[in-house]
This record gives structure tokens, sequence and C-alpha cells, in this order.
């Protein structure tokens, strides 16, 4: 989610996964996928840099959730089926 100022400077949060694409003309123009429109005051280039912030946030908590440690997992020991456990 990043957070913008509509030209009312009324304080917007949008979801940028839902954005289709920007454009300047002058004012900032976001079209979402569903095709609503919305004006905000932050220029393009602030726009684009805090939806590279966001997902930068999210890819890196993901990496550390792919780094947890074994210890926080423990495993069951590996054993030797028994004839009577095997399929057959």
């Amino acid at each position: 989610m990043i957070h913008l100022t509509r030209l009312n400077n009324a304080p917007i949060t949008i979801n940028s996964d839902l954005i289709k694409f920007m454009e300047q003309s002058p004012d900032t123009v976001i079209t979402l996928l569903n095709g609503e429109k919305i004006l905000v005051r932050e220029p393009l280039n602030e726009v684009v840099g805090q939806i590279v912030e966001f997902r930068r946030r999210v890819l890196s908590g993901i990496a550390a959730w792919s780094q947890v440690p074994a210890v926080a997992f423990p495993s069951t020991p590996d054993r030797a089926l028994n004839e009577d456990e095997t399929e057959g």
C-alpha cells in the first residue's frame, strides 16, 4: 500500500497491485484495473518510488521468512520402514 494525497489535500492509501497505469498531465493520474481514475498531488516519479520501496519491503520480508533457522522447525529423525509398514 502506498500513501498519497488527492488534489483536495485529502490523504488516500492505494493498493499498488491494483494500478493499471499512471500518467503525468500535468497532475498525476492513476488508473486502476477497474478503470477508476485517481488524481494525486505527488509527481509520477515519487509515486513510482513509493511503489518500488513498498515492494522492496514486502520482498525483504519474504526473504526473512525463507531464512528461518532450521532449529525453528525440528525434523523427525529418518527411520527405516519395517517390513509390515511397506506397501506391497
